[in-house]
């Protein structure tokens, strides 16, 4: 195994900074040439430690901000309109791009990217999506989906 730190996140090894042991080759032909990784020599470790520190204020300050914009969101009923059939079946679904439409219009600027949709919404009724705010701060919101 060889140890390298990440320079940025990485699904299913780590978050940007991690100190992970990997398979030498895959450090060596894969995340070191990308850029996504560097060796994690003696020197390497000192800067990553003071670079951590700093964004350690930095981390705390963002996670705050969106522990906020949680209390804010929580308890928010969006209602999404849809077309549908008699039936109550919907033309499409509704992804995480109407949802973001519809915290925009609540004055929340959310990425949609940071949205889940637990199932897929294909009927009116009413569902729940998780939005991700921060790494440690994620949230449910219900939205209500009506024929328009």
């Amino acid at each position: 195994m060889m140890e390298i730190i990440l320079k940025e996140d990485v699904t299913n090894l780590g978050h940007k900074d991690d100190i992970v042991s990997v398979k030498p080759g895959y450090a060596r032909n894969f995340l070191i040439p990308k850029g996504v990784a560097v060796l994690a020599t003696e020197s390497a470790r000192k800067v990553n430690a003071e670079n951590q520190k700093q964004r350690a204020h930095k981390e705390e300050k963002l996670r705050a901000a969106a522990a906020e914009l949680a209390e804010q969101i929580e308890g928010k009923k969006l209602t999404i309109g849809a077309k549908a059939s008699s039936t109550g079946k919907i033309f499409g679904s509704v992804t995480s791009i109407q949802i973001a439409e519809a915290l925009e219009k609540e004055g929340f600027s959310i990425e949609r990217k940071n949205i889940a949709i637990k199932d897929s919404v294909k009927e009116v009724g009413t569902y729940s999506a998780t939005i991700k705010l921060h790494r440690d701060v994620k949230i449910s919101i219900e939205f209500e989906v009506v024929a328009e």
